[in-house]
Formats: structure tokens, C-alpha cells, sequence
């Protein structure tokens, strides 16, 4: 489980740059979410092996007043220090410390969660005189940084996740499921009918269900087995016990949707009929995209339109989720039972096309066949020559070619050869990437 950490403190003290910094991104934005924006981004940032969950938050005012749009920006904040392992508590170094301040860290220390005080645009000032006003806030040792310039960038990194409790070694690996154990995430916005499909499939013919603990921030895996298979429901819905008849809270909450994705082989992205796509359906898939994972789609609430607006979702799949087009759709009624058994089929089928192993003689004959058939465009005066392939990876299903001059290789031509690829392994529902390594010319000057 990737660990989540949360970037805390008044406006213009360059938290924004900070993540920037933090995830190698420019826009910074990964998963820019319809309604929880202002301002909350999340991103993925990396320290060594070790990948974790970055949020920017707007300006923090914690007892900003009623009607005011910093009131939304502190509930958004808090909601982000919820989700979070630890708190980056970020104060600037050169306007010095405000009552403001003061404010955030009193709160955050009710809260009683890890949290690491940095000062940051503190480049070009004299070390200790840019910090020692902040240890007045009773948050301990104060971190001098330059986001902009990535000074002590990393030092801060390393000490976070140090105070991220019960984090497991960077060389110890998230604990497999069972072998032969298919691990699929529901996700999608609220409201949707996400627990409504989980509680269809555990009431439904033989099938077996029980709960486990949960894990962190109270995610629920729930094992279940149909016509033979068994599979591990990686809940976002935020199901309850047992006991309470697996109800759902509904609370939505980016970020165990974001871990759900990652631990999954398999995620069933589930729309609403009745609500079209809408921005925050495109973040989700383009997060799936992004993660590699296998994927589904399910258009839930099918029944509770008319033809128009059933025209116009399929026409809005077609043009916001155009990158998805390998996915299988279907159309369904969570609460009628209506469409369900197929899903099952095209989750299994998406599985088993992300774990799909390629030998590298078929591999190379398709791609020599593929070059036959339609050679890559000149570029620079020449044409790139494409050799031999292998398969570098499964789930996603990476195919590696190899090549001269291969760094000329266009879009176009790529995506020719992921359609023979994708048709000649039968590969639905996973995405499937292709690289490129281009061999050194051994006569070449150096």
C-alpha cells in the first residue's frame, strides 16, 4: 500500500511547487477531481523503490468563516490530512511566522498525526537564522528547503516516511493473493451503484462470502468464489461488516480509490446511465490507464433511461473514454440484476489478456509480418529497422522491440503494430504497451 502524503499550510507558501517538485511534474495535476478541487491534486511521487501518494491542498484556514470559499478550501484540507499518513506542514522562510501559522499547527496537533515542519524558499539565507522563529509552533525540528531549486527536497522526503507508522521495508513486497486468485476493485464516483452491484454479487447463485480484517484507512477485501473461481473483492464503496449487512457508506474518498487500482489485477469502472460521463469518470480511467491495470466498463442504471440519453452516454464514451476503447462495455441494472453474468465473463477475459505470455519466436515472425505489411515511415533520412521482439513484462503485457534508429519510431506507427499485436494474442481489456530499444552502432564515434 502506497503510503499518503498530505501538503498542509496557509496560501502562497509554495505548496504547489513543493509538489510539483515532489511528483516530477510541471501541471502537477494527476487526478484533478470535479468538485474536490479547490484546491486538492493528487499525484504519484517516487524516493528510490519506494512510490507514494502526494495531495496538494489550497490555502488552510482552519476557522475560516461560514460562506466562504476558504471554508470549502479548509474542509478540503482536512479531508486531505484524514487521508493522509503523514502531514508536510509547509511555512515560508522569508515572510516569517503568522498567526495564521499558529493556527494550522494548534490544529494539527489535536490531531495528533506524523507531521514534519518545513520552511521552505529558504535558499540563499543564512542556515538556522531562516528557521529558528518556527520552533515556537511546538512542532519539532524545523527542515529548511527550496522547493523551487529542490534543496533539501529529499531530506524531507526520507524523514517523512520515517513517521509513516508501521511502513514496511522499500525491498518488502505488498503481500500477494493466493494463487490463482483474481483481485478486483470496483470504483467509480458516488452514488454510481457500487455497493449496490457488491451486494447483487453476494446475495446471487452459490456464492461464497465472508469478510476479512480490514486493512488501513478501512479498506475491505472480501474473498468470494463463482462457478469455481475465487476472486478478492477490493472494496471503494467502504462496505461495512457483516453485521450490518455489507451497507454502504459511500463515503467517497480518493485516495483508497487510487490504492484499490494499484492492488488490483482487474478493475470494474462503473458509470451512471443517468448522469452521462463526467470528469471525475475520465480522471478514474485515466488513472487505470496510467497504472497499467486491466479494466472493465459497466454502465450501471440502464434501464432508468430513455433512447436519447442512452445515445448520448454512448456517444460520450466513445469521445471521453476514446483511450479505454480496448475495454469491454456493458450495459446493466445493479439493482434489477439485470446484464450481470456477462461482466463476469469479460472480467476473467481481461485477466487472463494482462497475464498472457508471448513467446519471442511468435513475437519476432508477428513483427517481421507487421513490418512486411506496412514498413515504418522515413524519418531523418531513414527508416528505422525494427528486429527481433520479447515480451518484458505481464500486467500490464509489455512487448519489447528492438531495433536500429527505433527513437523515430512515430505515434501512428506504434499504435499499428499494438492493433496486430492485440489481435493476434486476443488481448481485450488490458492496455498493452510496447517499447523500444534502439542498439548502439559499435563503429560510431565517440
Amino acid at each position: 500500500m502506497k503510503p499518503v502524503i498530505a501538503l498542509v499550510g496557509r496560501p502562497n507558501v509554495g505548496k504547489s511547487t513543493l509538489f510539483n517538485r515532489l511528483t516530477g511534474t510541471r501541471d502537477a495535476i494527476v487526478a484533478d477531481f470535479a468538485g474536490l478541487t479547490r484546491d486538492r491534486h493528487y499525484g504519484n511521487g517516487r524516493l528510490g523503490k519506494r512510490e507514494v501518494i502526494v495531495i496538494d491542498t489550497g490555502g488552510f484556514e482552519p476557522d475560516a468563516g461560514e460562506g466562504s470559499i476558504y471554508r470549502e478550501m479548509a474542509k478540503q484540507t482536512r479531508q486531505a490530512v484524514a487521508e493522509s499518513d503523514v502531514v508536510i506542514f509547509v511555512v515560508d522562510a522569508r515572510a516569517g511566522l503568522s498567526a495564521q501559522d499558529h493556527d494550522i499547527a494548534n490544529y494539527l496537533r489535536r490531531l495528533g498525526k506524523p507531521c514534519v515542519l518545513v520552511a521552505n524558499k529558504a535558499e540563499g539565507m543564512t542556515s538556522g537564522a531562516q528557521t529558528v522563529e518556527f520552533f515556537e509552533l511546538g512542532l519539532g525540528e524545523v527542515l529548511p528547503v527550496s522547493a523551487a531549486h529542490g534543496q533539501g527536497v529529499r531530506s524531507m522526503l526520507e524523514i517523512a516516511l520515517e513517521r509513516v507508522p508501521g511502513l514496511p521495508p522499500e525491498d518488502e513486497d505488498e503481500p500477494e493473493a493466493e494463487p490463482g486468485v483474481i483481485r478486483l476493485a470496483v470504483a467509480g464516483r458516488p452514488n454510481v451503484g457500487k455497493s449496490t452491484l457488491i451486494n447483487a454479487w453476494l446475495g446471487e447463485e452459490r456464492l461464497v462470502a465472508f469478510d476479512m480484517p480490514g486493512t488501513t484507512r478501512d479498506a475491505i477485501k472480501v474473498p468470494f468464489e463463482r462457478n469455481g473461481q475465487k476472486f478478492e473483492l477490493i472494496d471503494t464503496a467502504g462496505l461495512r461488516r457483516k453485521g450490518k449487512v455489507f451497507e454502504a457508506i459511500e463515503k467517497f474518498s480518493v485516495v483508497k480509490t487510487l490504492q484499490a487500482i494499484e492492488n488490483a489485477h482487474v478493475v470494474l469502472l462503473l458509470l451512471d446511465a443517468t448522469q452521462g460521463v463526467t470528469d471525475q469518470d475520465a480522471h478514474i480511467a485515466g488513472y487505470i490507464l496510467e497504472s497499467g491495470r486491466a479494466v472493465v466498463l459497466a454502465i450501471n442504471k440502464w434501464d432508468a433511461v430513455d433512447a436519447y440519453q442512452r445515445e448520448q452516454i454512448e456517444r460520450q464514451i466513445e469521445t471521453r473514454l476514446a483511450f479505454l476503447k480496448f475495454a469491454s462495455l456493458h450495459l446493466i441494472s445493479a439493482r434489477k440484476r439485470q446484464g450481470l453474468a456477462p461482466v463476469w465473463k469479460s472480467i476473467a477475459q481481461a485477466h487472463a489478456s494482462a497475464m498472457r505470455k508471448m513467446s519471442t519466436p511468435l513475437l519476432t515472425r508477428l513483427l517481421q509480418e507487421s513490418v512486411a505489411f506496412q514498413a515504418p515511415p522515413r524519418s531523418g533520412g531513414g527508416r528505422p529497422k525494427m528486429r527481433y521482439a520479447h515480451q518484458g513484462g505481464m500486467n500490464p503485457p509489455v512487448i519489447v522491440i528492438h531495433g536500429n534508429a527505433l527513437d523515430r519510431v512515430p505515434d501512428a506507427y506504434t499504435r499499428f503494430l499494438e492493433g496486430r499485436f492485440r489481435k493476434a494474442f486476443d488481448l481485450v481489456g488490458t492496455p498493452l504497451r510496447i517499447e523500444y530499444r534502439t542498439s548502439e552502432n559499435p563503429f560510431k564515434e565517440t
